[in-house]
């Protein structure tokens, strides 16, 4: 389901299921973003919207100065004890737009899942100054897609949906689901070079995952929205969900694309 602006508290309120239910990413990405722009032990990097973590160490096991910009303050207590073992991790609580940092200073500046919080005009003319000459932004999001082989089951949650989801969200239309693709991942690309960003390259990952209900209510008790809904409508929603999964063969398979966006700073 797509995010509503202005729902950013939600996240820190399930941390503990945010880290077990969210996932993180494919090692391939890492590799692409590596082969882009080496990292190593002198590398300065700045992660924007850490979460949980699900795309923190893979950054730290290069050894690089690595410093999280998260605004839930239970995550960034979180991250602190989850990634205590690196000595040159640190973690500020706030806003990525709102935080002081060092101008032309770090190597690397990257966000996973996240940036499309930050106003885009914003976001994009911090980054550019806090990086180096020669440095890289890379952004990247995880975007999964319904069961494809299952269109009982999609049509039995989309009619609950209809029911519960938007009951509470009556003015909200209604997407028409469509995955990922490279002309989407593409057109988000090139919104770096009107920041005055160059060597524009994109790409895509794919992978599924498999839930039975009770796991998949638990992704869902993750996400912004779902978790801004009235508590009674929402308990029952997530009831009639698990009931439809289970109905329709136990388990639901959800297929991911992650795209992911490089960018450098002249």
């Amino acid at each position: 389901m797509p995010i509503l602006k202005g729902l950013e508290w939600t996240f820190d309120t399930v941390a503990s299921t945010y880290e077990k239910m969210r996932p993180g990413y494919v090692d391939a990405l890492y590799q692409k973003i590596f082969s882009y722009l080496p990292i190593d032990e002198n590398s300065r990097v700045v992660e924007i919207g850490s979460g949980a973590g699900q795309a923190t160490e893979p950054l730290l096991k290069t050894g690089c100065h690595l410093t999280a910009v998260e605004y839930g303050a239970h995550f960034s207590e979180l991250l602190r004890n989850k990634f205590r073992q690196y000595p040159k991790f640190s973690v500020i609580t706030g806003k990525f737009e709102d935080t002081p940092l060092e101008s032309n200073a770090f190597d690397l500046i990257y966000s996973a899942s996240a940036f499309h919080w930050v106003p885009e005009e914003i976001g994009y003319k911090k980054v550019f100054s806090l990086l180096k000459s020669g440095g890289a932004f890379a952004r990247f999001a995880n975007h999964p897609y319904r069961d494809k082989g299952n269109p009982a089951l999609s049509k039995a949650i989309d009619e609950l949906y209809d029911q519960y989801y938007y009951k509470f969200y009556p003015n909200k239309q209604k997407p028409t689901p469509v995955e990922c693709g490279e002309e989407e991942a593409k057109e988000r690309a090139l919104l770096a070079e009107k920041y005055g960003f160059t060597d524009i390259q994109y790409a895509l990952f794919h992978r599924e995952r498999v839930f039975s209900a009770k796991e998949y209510v638990q992704l869902m008790s993750t996400y912004s929205d779902h978790i801004a809904m009235e508590e009674t409508l929402r308990t029952a929603f997530y009831e009639k969900v698990e009931e439809a999964i289970n109905r329709c063969g136990g388990s639901i398979t959800i297929y991911d694309t992650i795209d992911l966006q490089l960018a450098r700073k002249p």
